[in-house]
């Protein structure tokens, strides 16, 4: 459950607000039909469907409540730290009540440690990291997403940090935040992100010799061969094509 900025008394700035996602943001993919089937494969009956996949935009000051105050002193600290934020933070959402702050992957560990240590920011928590695949957003397909939330100050934020499929590399953030251990493996397990630093990169639910990472929107639909009483059956992507 997110904070509201309200809750610290602090009145809401409207111009914050973001606009509906349909008519504002990035966008990234087109999609058509049910299930983005094509060459006539679509048998939901929803083949006239079309729909754009939109990512929300950078926002603009004031952000409203708290979030200025955070987004202050977390540039004035890596000012600090002689690290221009324009270099660190490639742009502030603030979508469905959310505060997200999109990161280059190479500050990553400076910024996240700057978020924890910080008195004025003390976001001792990290409660773990998702991987998400855009197969729209050209060149940064691969993101991870990072719940960080203040004990001290009772504040939830975002960080969102993008890698490309050809160069799937972030750094781990477990120096930092060691309950992100098992948290990474997953995401390198089914999205292929690879966490540079990690303790021990391994995957954590698919064996050791998996082929591929099961939740790419690229990854082929279906799973793999049954035997079955001696005979052995197709995988059911091999047995029906939708493309």
């Amino acid at each position: 459950m997110t904070e509201n900025p309200n809750a610290n008394g602090d009145e809401h700035n409207g111009n914050a607000v973001p606009a509906p996602r349909d008519t504002g943001g990035e966008v990234i993919r087109v999609r058509k039909g049910m299930f983005g089937a094509n060459n006539g494969g679509d048998t939901s009956g929803y083949g006239g469907l079309i729909r754009t996949v939109t990512l929300p935009g950078a926002a603009s000051r004031p952000y409203g409540g708290w979030y200025d105050e955070v987004a202050d002193e977390l540039e004035g600290a890596l000012e600090e730290q002689d690290l221009l934020p324009a270099n660190a933070i490639e742009k502030t959402v603030v979508d469905r009540d959310e505060l997200t702050f999109h990161i280059a992957r190479e500050h990553l560990v400076q910024v996240a440690r700057t978020l924890r240590d910080d008195p004025a920011l003390r976001f001792e928590l990290c409660t773990g990291v998702s991987g998400v695949h855009f197969l729209g957003d050209k060149g940064r397909e691969l993101h991870a997403v990072y719940h960080l939330r203040s004990l001290t100050h009772g504040r939830i934020i975002r960080l969102e940090v993008s890698a490309p499929d050809s160069d799937p590399h972030i750094p781990s953030l477990v120096a930092v935040y060691p309950t992100n251990d098992w948290h990474e493996r997953e995401a390198y397990d089914f999205f292929g992100l690879v966490f540079d630093g990690h303790p021990a990169l391994t995957r954590i639910m698919m064996p050791d010799d998996w082929q591929g990472f099961p939740q790419r929107k690229d990854y082929p639909l279906g799973g793999i061969a049954v035997e079955y009483k001696g005979a052995q059956i197709p995988a059911p992507d091999q047995r029906r094509s939708y493309s």
